[in-house]
């Protein structure tokens, strides 16, 4: 860049667009924030100031009875327990098979390459549908089972797309060339070369995998008939959309009177969208610092 670019960048013209671009990201920041505040201070705050409408951005008459309750919920921590397990099982399944599919596509010398990167990209347009998706289910003996929610995620298209993008673009094909002549295996080249060269990639897809196993419902809806399968979704979804919830199965001896237990439902409601958060919020920044380059590599490049 010569100097006349360099006096050019800085001008009033600049500044106007970056004070623009501040205000911006400042307002869409402002409204995801604020709502979370919200929830999570009324998470923290009486019956009576929920029900009332007095929590704003702080907590009103502050204790921890919402989350007592929600703990004490048997289907609450169940369906937290499975989500984990459904996260955990599905997100290596999906990461193990799409390394798997995305490595030997990056490699030179593949006969049909392009005939299975074909396929594949078919099925990212043409699917069955959701009836041949729950007859087939069905056929395989997987319905009211765990593996329902694990099995058919499989590879990801759209991931094996990008990891094998980022193996072309990230790892010189001259470090393939050295390890075949130090006698190393193609199984030893990928565990030894490869995954610790794409630990960015790997982490990228970790949590978009991990995030997306663990928002997951509509699988839970269609193929799940045991309480004690249900994903932690579909118990929020019974709490938050259906108004069901089973006071039986909670403690609510920790409220101080009747009208307190009377109004209690809207805390538990605020509770439970906080421990369905809490997950993914511990995880997303372990693994932020690694999303950009994993994903702008692997998707423009190649």
């Amino acid at each position: 860049m010569n100097s006349k670019h360099v006096k050019q960048f800085g001008g009033f013209g600049d500044i106007v667009l970056m004070f623009v671009i501040y205000v911006i990201l400042i307002f869409f920041a402002l409204v995801i924030l604020l709502p979370l505040i919200n929830v999570l201070a009324s998470s923290f705050s009486s019956p009576s100031a929920v029900i009332s409408g007095r929590v704003g951005l702080w907590p009103v008459e502050f204790n921890v009875r919402g989350y007592q309750a929600v703990l004490s919920n048997t289907l609450i921590t169940t369906g937290f327990r499975n989500s984990l397990f459904y996260s955990v099982g599905g997100t290596f399944m999906n990461l193990s098979l799409t390394l798997l599919v995305a490595y030997p596509l990056s490699r030179e010398g593949l006969y049909g390459k392009k005939f299975f990167i074909g396929i594949y990209a078919v099925t990212m347009f043409i699917g069955g549908g959701m009836v041949p998706n729950y007859l087939l289910m069905r056929s395989l003996g997987l319905l009211d089972t765990w593996m329902v929610m694990v099995i058919p995620s499989g590879a990801a298209v759209g991931q094996v797309i990008i990891a094998r993008t980022f193996m072309r673009t990230s790892i010189h094909g001259d470090l393939y060339g050295a390890a075949e002549v130090d006698g190393c295996s193609e199984f030893r080249i990928f565990f030894q070369i490869v995954l610790p060269l794409t630990k960015p990639m790997i982490a990228v897809f970790i949590l978009m995998f991990a995030v997306g196993h663990w928002n997951s419902f509509f699988g839970g809806l269609m193929y799940l008939r045991s309480d004690s399968l249900f994903p932690l979704q579909l118990v929020l979804r019974r709490i938050l959309v259906m108004n069901e919830i089973d006071v039986t199965k909670m403690d609510v001896t920790m409220f101080e009177n009747a009208m307190e237990r009377m109004h209690f439902a809207d805390l538990i409601k605020y509770a439970t969208i906080v421990v369905t958060m809490v997950p993914v919020m511990l995880l997303y920044p372990f693994i932020q610092k690694h999303f950009v380059k994993g994903i702008m590599i692997g998707s423009i490049k190649g």
